[in-house]
């Protein structure tokens, strides 16, 4: 491990490959698991907000389960999340006609109904965060239904943190993302 400013971060993010590789996993990460896509605070208000406008990129299902449920729930370890569908696929998961899955959220953004783009789990995913009392810690996830993606990004030999750069700007800003690229070049000497 290493530390930016209040961050652990995990040498895995620099020494792993990856690219996500939907033709491949079909999404899968949206749709498996056993809890919504983690939220921030701030961000549950974003999604209450923002319903309306991402409506017509949901499908009937997901609405259904949000106008029950709300826009966001409380998973059984006391976080915020994304409800879920059946228990399977988070509400805001669209299919394509290939079967991949979308987000709707990030859908509407696209389209420039909203200028949120998705929550920053899903952005930065595989990285994981997770927020403690002096400091942040910053991991990869493995998820074997990621091997595609892992075997894609040593093939490009794109790294995780490079893969997932607009997300960890997005998070924590471009002067932290900058002292990453000089650690992880370091590192990797």
């Amino acid at each position: 491990m290493f530390q930016i400013a209040k961050t652990l971060i995990s040498e895995e993010i620099i020494e792993n490959d990856f690219v996500c590789n939907l033709s491949a996993c079909k999404g899968a990460c949206c749709v498996d698991g056993a809890s919504g896509a983690p939220l921030d605070d701030d961000e549950t208000i974003i999604l209450a907000d923002i319903f309306d406008e991402v409506r017509p990129f949901l499908r009937e299902e997901g609405i259904k389960v949000i106008e029950e449920q709300g826009a966001f729930v409380k998973g059984d370890d006391g976080e915020w999340e994304t409800p879920l569908v059946n228990n399977r696929e988070c509400a805001y998961v669209i299919f394509a006609d290939n079967g991949i899955t979308k987000c709707g959220l990030e859908e509407a953004y696209n389209s420039g109904a909203t200028k949120w783009k998705k929550p920053i789990s899903c952005h930065m995913y595989p990285i994981r965060i997770r927020e403690y009392t002096e400091f942040t810690a910053v991991n990869y996830h493995k998820w074997e239904i990621c091997d595609a993606a892992c075997s894609l990004g040593n093939e490009l030999q794109i790294p995780i943190y490079k893969f997932v750069k607009e997300a960890l700007v997005r998070k924590f800003g471009e002067k932290w993302y900058a002292e990453l690229e000089e650690v992880a070049n370091e590192h990797t000497k």
